[in-house]
């Protein structure tokens, strides 16, 4: 019995939005770590330190979305 592609099959691999995708991630994250900031204000001690472990993480993730952007920003160029 043959098999049917149904929603299982995975999507061609379209890169061609990856740039602007990854700028907005970038935006999002900033826009993110700013808002956490000004929340500190009403936050105790405890959620502060929760706040700028989480701020840290969202730094080291806007690293990696620069760093894929930049690959993705070279591979876009080498392709047209």
């Amino acid at each position: 019995m043959a098999q049917k592609r149904g929603k299982n099959t995975p999507n061609p691999d379209n890169r061609s939005d990856n740039v602007q995708k990854l700028q907005k991630m970038v935006h999002n994250t900033l826009e993110n770590i700013e808002a956490a900031e000004e929340s500190m204000i009403f936050s105790s001690e405890k959620q502060k330190n929760a706040i700028k472990a989480k701020n840290e993480r969202r730094r080291e993730s806007i690293e990696g979305f620069r760093e894929e952007l930049h690959d993705e920003a070279a591979a876009k160029k080498n392709s047209d």
